[in-house]
């Protein structure tokens, strides 16, 4: 999923009725995206996805976020990892406005991690204004001077794509390319998040391939490697029951590629599902039943202990693998914090991918 960080509601509702009468709501389900939304569009099966529509902003839903992950390495096989996400948050379930009647708050993700380093930052804008948005034609995702622009024609915009930030400690400029399809998660696109309903629209490009240039303290690298795209949207992704989640996106040496993610809940097991990719972008949904997915060794992290090495089987796929953090101390230090940090794996299947756990 990346359930990624749809983190922001409590806190970007917070910063836009800070000048309001009403008080920000309870948060309920971790940062808040358990909260009820009546008033915004519900996700529901059978959507048919139309691309490149999809690739932009969805009125009338709560939450969405553009994510893209890359595993990196340099000509030496020093390994490294990027990640950059907008999330796009409305707060009335109406449709975008120009200027400083617009209710849409904005926020940037991006951080990258050696072996032995891990910087995050973001950032936060207002909607109508400029500062902030996405287009489709052509296809950008900005804010301020972070950003994901197509390079390629309006048919495939995901097809070529070059991906920037900026901050104090790091930077990197990438090149995505991919000629393999786009995934629907899920069934069809409508992806499960527990077993009462909450789900969310999800697809994905998991088959980019990165190069480019990243800095880290001064110090530049040329670097390449495979990177994934998730979009979500939604207006509940969360029950008020969950706490937090564990999310996956692996590439195997194979060329096959396994999105898995459990949603935690403060009493009851787990939400437990995931995707099968082939390498020619085939799907096969999988459930509880056919994953075992279990924390292994754990870390003291930010003054908290956190599993940083997990064992991930999937039987009917031969898969027996473990996961281990390239760093485990890839903690995004923002103003919602979670774990979030490039992985190896070893064991049935060698390759490498993201993991993201929020609620610890």
């Amino acid at each position: 999923m990346k359930i990624n960080l749809g983190v922001l509601l409590l806190v970007l509702q917070a910063l836009l009725v800070s000048g309001c009468d009403q008080p920000a709501p309870v948060e309920k389900g971790f940062a808040g995206l358990g909260n009820q939304a009546a008033a915004f569009t519900k996700v529901v099966p059978g959507r048919v996805f139309s691309f490149p529509a999809d690739h932009g902003p969805h009125d009338g839903f709560r939450i969405e976020w553009w994510y893209i992950t890359a595993n990196l390495k340099d000509a030496q096989g020093h390994e490294f990892g990027a990640q950059w996400t907008l999330f796009r948050s409305a707060l009335k379930a109406i449709p975008e406005e120009a200027g400083w009647q617009n209710q849409t708050i904005w926020l940037g993700h991006a951080a990258v991690t050696s072996a032995t380093v891990h910087h995050a930052a973001e950032r936060y804008a207002r909607g109508g204004v400029g500062q902030a948005g996405v287009s489709v034609a052509p296809f950008n995702a900005w804010i301020d001077d972070w950003q994901l622009s197509s390079q390629a024609t309006a048919d495939d915009p995901l097809a070529d794509l070059l991906l920037s930030a900026r901050d104090k400690r790091f930077s990197y400029r990438l090149r995505l390319t991919s000629t393999g399809p786009l995934v629907l998660q899920g069934d069809k696109g409508f992806s499960q998040k527990s077993e009462q309903g909450q789900a969310s629209y999800y697809y994905s490009q998991p088959f980019f391939q990165a190069s480019g240039t990243l800095e880290i303290d001064g110090q530049t690298f040329q670097v390449s490697g495979p990177a994934w795209l998730d979009r979500e949207w939604s207006s509940q992704p969360l029950t008020a029951n969950q706490s937090g989640w564990d999310w996956f996106s692996l590439h195997l040496d194979s060329g096959e590629q396994v999105m898995l993610y459990r949603m935690r809940q403060k009493d009851g097991e787990p939400y437990l599902t995931g995707t099968w990719i082939d390498a020619q972008g085939q799907t096969q949904l999988l459930h509880a039943g056919d994953i075992s997915l279990t924390p292994q060794d754990r870390a003291s992290v930010a003054g908290r202990e956190m599993p940083v090495r997990w064992s991930i089987k999937i039987p009917a796929r031969h898969l027996d693998i473990a996961i281990t953090a390239l760093n485990p101390q890839a903690w995004m230090d923002l103003r919602i914090p979670y774990w979030e940090g490039p992985v190896r794996l070893s064991g049935s299947h060698a390759g490498n991918g993201y993991l993201e756990m929020t609620g610890y």
